[in-house]
């Protein structure tokens, strides 16, 4: 068997499954913030300060984040302007992830 061979892989579909996830939401950033907005809308200094982010890279996350569908971007036009970001129905739905990863993580990683 070949490892450079997916047909001859061991649970290649999961696998890829598994890969794609994570090449989508995998990135440091983006599961940060994707995590902070469980909590609720945003604004943006609002997430940088809780995430900790520059303000370049949460502004560049927060792109890829809209464009991939996991967050919602809202602007209140009345003065002071304010841009608030939530999560989509898509964004939403990887809070049972997030669980799930922190009961693994209390169990094996803070042992």
């Amino acid at each position: 068997m070949s490892i450079d061979d997916p047909a001859q892989t061991p649970h290649s579909a999961e696998t890829c499954a598994v890969i794609d996830s994570l090449n989508e939401i995998g990135s440091q950033w983006r599961l940060v913030v994707l995590h902070d907005l469980q909590e609720g809308e945003k604004r943006f200094n609002e997430l940088k300060r809780s995430t900790e982010a520059s303000a370049r890279t949460l502004s560049r996350v927060l792109d890829d984040l809209q464009e991939t569908g996991y967050v919602t971007r809202r602007v209140e036009e009345d003065a002071p302007v304010a841009t608030y970001y939530s999560l989509t129905a898509k964004g939403t739905s990887l809070a049972p992830v997030f669980d799930a990863v922190e009961r693994w993580a209390e169990e094996w990683l803070r042992t």
